[in-house]
């Protein structure tokens, strides 16, 4: 998926996606030419990395 499509699906800025990008944060990205590139796998992987843990 394309950043803006990750930024979408997230509910983040763009900004944001590409501020971790330069920071080595969030998701890992693939360079396609000049464009950032996401894995479906790689972000749901990332995402449930980030889950919080609610013991009650």
């Amino acid at each position: 998926m394309s950043a803006e499509e990750l930024a979408d699906f997230l509910g983040v800025p763009l900004n944001t996606v590409y501020i971790w990008n330069h920071r080595h944060q969030g998701p890992r990205a693939h360079k396609v030419g000049r464009y950032l590139r996401y894995r479906w796998l790689e972000v749901e992987a990332w995402l449930e990395a980030q889950a919080v843990n609610r013991a009650t």
